[in-house]
């Protein structure tokens, strides 16, 4: 299931003592990085979540959410206990700029109940739900290249999660767990354990309301992918009309969806959305079928293509690298030519590209407005478990208690390195340093001989950089690649004395 904050519970009277009143701080997690508010937000139909309070992020200095799921009969957490950590060590793991994030977890047990408690990324923007009804408020239209940007940056999330190995299903996709940021970043709430592992399915007011974004084969057994392409064919034809209308407070009839449908002018939308809500679940394409799918799919432009390399090797960058070299070029100087043979060419010039929108430009594409999926591979990727402590290591703690420590989970996001000659040449000094996604910095400095192999040292520098796998790699290659280089530039100046 999903996890879906739209806005805080708070009355008009009474405003700044209220505030301080909720501002209290009830519980601490056990490493003391999360602080629990007594604020509330509420929480959707999410079953299963007893309780979801705003909480505080000490590192971050940001707001999160503190969700919790409890378990009145502890035999029957006990007999779930192995399948509740796997799931939430997997959560833990997605990755995605367009799902809400998952920060941690961990057990809380007492004599009476225990506890299951994780913190979420806080959307202080809104649910999509609530921007399509100020949009229909207005008296205005959806835009279509919105609605396109938008299907684009959720089918990209699905896509993500459906190629996972084992296939991650959302199960609970609807207008009120899709989020909107003020700057058109899309972010579909992060991704829930199935509630049957709580031992009950509550009941929520509004689910007969939302009835009608959910398959149905939904709860039969067996859900696949198909469930998610349904419910993100409701969001999708809801984008479109702003609001399919229901006969007061019941459920959305299937008269009324068709009827949606059918009021969409363009032929390729309308086949679009039918495509997803077919009966047969077999017959719904997959999330990166739909990303071809020709209302959406276009060749992507040269300069989204760049964007995206050059935030992908950022790493390999010094920082402000764009605003530097922007800032070198002539403003007259050509930086382009079209040349016809029957009418005059086009010249493109520096001062024709604005470094503001630039930035912007590849702001937006590191935050995921612009997902780079058309061409992305449907090949499964397994859900990454390097960063996540083993089955073994995770134990259950109770809240007093010291938290075990943590692997380190932040990314390596630029890396430089200096080898100088030391001692007329005998040895050489390197200094790695490295900047983190915290923006903390982290420095390391060692003498090599030439009789060491570039491999090892690489390895075992990395090894004491304490940096996540993932980055480990790349930060080890990069170091081989730096020395053989360096080694070769060597040779070359002394064989030219």
């Amino acid at each position: 299931m999903t996890m879906s904050v739209p806005e805080r519970k708070s009355g008009s009277e009474g405003k700044e003592e209220e505030s301080e009143d909720e501002s209290e701080i009830l519980e601490e997690s056990p490493c003391g990085r999360w602080q629990k508010r007594k604020e509330q937000v509420s929480q959707g139909n999410v079953p299963g979540v007893e309780s979801a309070s705003l909480a505080m992020d000490t590192e971050e200095g940001v707001e999160v959410v503190w969700n919790e799921v409890l378990f009145s009969d502890k035999k029957v957490f006990k007999a779930q206990e192995d399948k509740i950590k796997e799931m939430f060590e997997n959560l833990m793991q997605v990755e995605h700029p367009n799902i809400v994030k998952f920060h941690k977890y961990w057990l809380d047990m007492k004599e009476s109940q225990a506890r299951v408690i994780f913190i979420t990324e806080y959307m202080s923007s809104g649910s999509l739900k609530q921007f399509l009804k100020k949009t229909k408020k207005n008296h205005k239209t959806m835009n279509v290249k919105a609605w396109k940007r938008w299907c684009t940056q959720i089918l990209s999330a699905l896509s993500y999660l459906h190629s996972c190995d084992p296939p991650i299903i959302h199960g609970n996709l609807t207008c009120d767990t899709i989020f909107i940021q003020h700057n058109g970043l899309i972010k579909i709430g992060s991704v829930f354990p199935d509630a049957s592992v709580h031992g009950k399915g509550r009941q929520h007011r509004d689910e007969q309301r939302n009835q009608h974004f959910f398959a149905p084969e939904y709860g039969a057994g067996g859900d696949d992918y198909a469930i998610d392409i349904f419910s993100f064919g409701i969001c999708a034809l809801e984008m479109a009309v702003l609001e399919i209308q229901a006969n007061g407070d019941t459920a959305v009839s299937k008269e009324a969806i068709i009827n949606a449908g059918q009021s969409l002018e363009d032929p390729l939308m309308r086949e679009f959305t039918q495509s997803c809500l077919r009966h047969e679940a077999k017959l719904r394409p997959t999330a990166h079928d739909l990303l071809f799918h020709r209302v959406l799919f276009e060749v992507h432009s040269l300069k989204l293509l760049a964007a995206h390399c050059l935030i992908n090797n950022q790493y390999l960058l010094p920082e402000n690298c764009v605003e530097e070299k922007t800032k070198s070029f002539d403003p007259n100087a050509i930086m382009a030519e079209i040349k016809h043979d029957d009418r005059q060419g086009v010249q493109l010039k520096y001062s024709h590209v604005s470094p503001l929108e630039l930035d912007k430009f590849l702001e937006d594409v590191k935050n995921g407005i612009y997902p780079l999926m058309n061409f992305a591979s449907s090949r499964p990727h397994p859900v990454p478990r390097a960063l996540s402590l083993s089955q073994e290591q995770v134990e259950t703690v109770k809240t007093p208690t010291p938290e075990p420590q943590e692997t380190e989970t932040r990314k390596v996001v630029q890396m430089h390195c200096n080898l100088e000659p030391v001692e007329e040449g005998t040895k050489t000094h390197l200094s790695l340093f490295l900047k983190m996604d915290d923006k903390l910095h982290r420095q390391l400095s060692c003498d090599i001989l030439p009789t060491d192999t570039s491999k090892d040292l690489a390895s075992e520098l990395v090894h004491y950089a304490f940096i996540n796998e993932e980055d480990s790699e790349k930060v080890a290659g990069f170091l081989e690649d730096a020395i053989n280089r360096h080694r070769v530039r060597m040779l070359a100046a002394g064989s030219t004395q």
